[in-house]
């Protein structure tokens, strides 16, 4: 036998790796035979090479490795330490307590999602959240959709399809993933009508973009961006006054989905729903995953005889929201009704956080990871959170948190070991530093994340 066949003999059966706890802890997320034919596809590999054969230990690692890529391919907890509240890719709003249990207890069961109780007949899944919206809106009507951009294309697929749609020019927007709003525009079946400039808009703009064919002036917040300077904008009631003057609708895409004054956290004032509404506006649309704190979903308030006309358009059957959407979105908005509950919502925990406490929290595990793990350097910073999601782009909160080095170690190397950990943890660089922001780092997440560093 040739030492190449001897050197082949060697190579561990594929139970050692199933049955070692590094691999078999991947079984409740990937399963068993996934597993296998992962430990198979490795253990061929080597056989079809001319290389000597790894130690088990080495062949684990590799293993351990593509399990942890093929596991991060689903959708599994991560530690937020980037300091961004409202992260889109690690999906913006935690969900309150209330909400999750509301979550499990009515989407283990039948609800009356669809019926209608006292006259034992179908009902609307859009009346379940309506009074809700209308109390703390003002608003006459309210519907729920699965997102916001949907919220903007079925209000412009009803009252816009084939006729003109008047915007600032500072207003056509683009959000992450593409959303353009000359696109969407197009994609309704609309007519864009470009007004002003992109610094300065004047309601004669919008009178003189005027014409017989115009059914809207829309109006976009610019959530993820600001123009300063030298600029002019037309504010809501202008616009309101403006359209109702010409018969046509107003509308706004307000984005961010605030529903309180968040100047008292600290943050500049965003306009609110209720604003808005008051303002006269015919229709406006929010999200609901942002500001507001609770699921995915798009938020529009506004006239009834609108509202009514939304609900009969054929397309809300494809942008309808579920049971689930519908309990989490109830019980989050059930906190606003009972102002003081609002801290229940993580949002509003992050946000009220003083930079002060947060140093408290990051000295007394930089003291726990210093006395475990001595070989990886932990000190306090104080930094800068933002609250994401598009939302305030140039408002920071005063933030503390920990920086992380080891000797020899290239922070994109620590970073990218953060990151395999389970739970992952995700943080930013700084200089030769990974900063781990704590704002965004619930207290019971702490023992995991001190784990974590000490891995390193």
């Amino acid at each position: 036998m040739s030492e190449r066949e001897l050197s082949k003999r060697s190579i561990p059966a594929v139970h050692r790796f199933t049955t070692d706890p590094h691999v078999a802890r991947f079984a409740p997320t990937l399963g068993p035979q996934s597993i296998r034919s992962t430990v198979e596809a490795i253990l061929e590999s080597v056989r079809a090479s001319n290389a000597a054969v790894p130690s088990f230990d080495a062949l684990r690692a590799r293993v351990v490795d593509a399990l942890v890529a093929a596991e991060a391919e689903g959708l599994i907890n991560a530690i937020n330490a980037t300091g961004v509240v409202l992260h889109t890719n690690f999906g913006r709003a935690p969900l309150a307590k209330a909400a999750l249990e509301a979550v499990t207890r009515l989407g283990s069961g039948y609800t009356n999602l669809e019926f209608d109780l006292a006259r034992g007949e179908r009902g609307s899944r859009y009346d379940r959240v309506a009074s809700q919206l209308q109390e703390l809106t003002g608003a006459e009507a309210a519907l729920v959709v699965n997102n916001c951009a949907a919220a903007v294309l079925l209000v412009l697929d009803t009252f816009a399809m084939g006729r003109e749609v008047v915007v600032s020019r500072g207003q056509l927007i683009e959000i992450g993933g593409g959303f353009r709003l000359p696109d969407v525009l197009r994609k309704s079946g609309a007519t864009l009508v470009e007004a002003g400039t992109t610094n300065r808009t004047y309601p004669s703009d919008y009178r003189n973009a005027w014409t017989p064919n115009t059914a809207m002036f829309m109006r976009t917040h610019p959530s993820n961006y600001r123009v300063e300077g030298f600029t002019t904008d037309v504010s809501s009631r202008e616009l309101a006054a403006l359209a109702r003057e010409l018969a046509v609708i107003s509308f706004e895409d307000l984005g961010s989905g605030a529903l309180i004054d968040l100047a008292r956290f600290g943050l500049p004032h965003e306009p609110t729903l209720a604003e808005e509404v008051a303002a006269g506006l015919d229709l406006v649309a929010v999200s609901g995953d942002k500001l507001l704190g609770g699921p995915q979903c798009g938020i529009i308030v506004g006239r009834r005889e609108l509202v009514d006309r939304l609900r009969r358009n054929p397309l809300l059957r494809a942008l309808r929201v579920d049971k689930m959407t519908l309990a989490g979105l109830s019980a989050t908005l059930s906190a606003y009704l009972e102002p003081d509950r609002l801290a229940e919502l993580p949002v509003f925990a992050m946000l009220s956080q003083s930079r002060e406490l947060l140093q408290q929290r990051a000295e007394a595990l930089c003291a726990r990871i210093a006395a475990n793990e001595p070989r990886v350097s932990v000190r306090v910073v104080t930094t800068d959170s933002t609250t994401g999601g598009g939302t305030l782009p140039l408002a920071g909160l005063p933030s503390a948190g920990i920086a992380v080095r080891k000797p020899g170690a290239a922070p994109d190397d620590l970073a990218a070991s953060l990151r395999r950990n389970r739970p992952p943890v995700v943080g930013r660089i700084e200089g030769d530093d990974v900063i781990l922001d704590l704002r965004t780092v619930f207290a019971e997440e702490e023992p995991a994340l001190a784990l974590a560093i000490a891995s390193l």
